[in-house]
């Protein structure tokens, strides 16, 4: 069984075009003027059969472009960008995994709320019609990868659910809660120095 953040580190390190117009542009509109973002979140997995594999919850800040902080509170686990360097440290198994930003995020629904390209030239986008409440958008990466679509789930407050379906059938869904849009966030939450003793697997890129 994957540990929980390393179902979103594979987010991270996964590597069209008709669509619904107004589904495009709501969720273009929603990420154009988002400089910071502040949520809670909780975390379920499903296999392909609709069975829940694992369940996690924590706190993520973004600040855009290219920097985020997911912290798992269950169980322990941090992810980490400062924009160039992608850490994932793991407390229990006390590894930290170093990955270049830049490579990592290209074409991968976590480019999404990291920001840096426009949302229409990684993925087709079209509308998904409404359930639980909410108006969804479907997103189809244009580039081969680990995901075969993201839906987005908003309400008139905004982006409240996102759902990951991999090659394999498998969902991870991410529910957010006290979402604070654009609030001021400290730079030191994008910064890590692995704690002396765990184990590094990768180094960061050079500059």
């Amino acid at each position: 069984m994957r540990r929980p953040a390393t179902v979103l580190l594979l987010v991270l390190g996964a590597v069209s075009s008709a669509a619904g117009a107004g589904s495009a542009s709501r969720v273009q509109d929603y990420l154009d003027d988002l400089t910071t973002l502040r949520a809670g979140f909780r975390q379920t997995v499903t296999d392909a059969q609709g069975r829940i594999v694992e369940r996690a919850e924590g706190q993520l800040a973004v600040a855009r472009p290219g920097r985020f902080r997911w912290d798992y509170r269950v169980p322990e686990q941090l992810i980490v960008s400062d924009g160039t360097t992608i850490w994932l440290y793991d407390r229990e198994l006390e590894q930290v995994t170093v990955r270049a930003a830049g490579t990592a995020l290209a074409g991968t629904p976590a480019m999404l709320l990291a920001g840096g390209v426009a949302v229409d030239q990684e993925f087709a986008v079209s509308d998904a019609g409404s359930a639980d409440g909410l108006s969804w958008s479907r997103l189809q990466p244009r580039a081969e990868g680990d995901f075969r679509e993201v839906r987005l789930g908003f309400s008139a407050a905004g982006l409240q659910r996102m759902q990951l379906t991999d090659r394999l059938g498998q969902v991870t869904e991410l529910e957010f809660s006290a979402l604070e849009r654009n609030p001021p966030l400290d730079a030191g939450l994008f910064r890590f120095t692995p704690p002396p003793g765990v184990d590094v697997i990768g180094r960061a890129p050079d500059g």
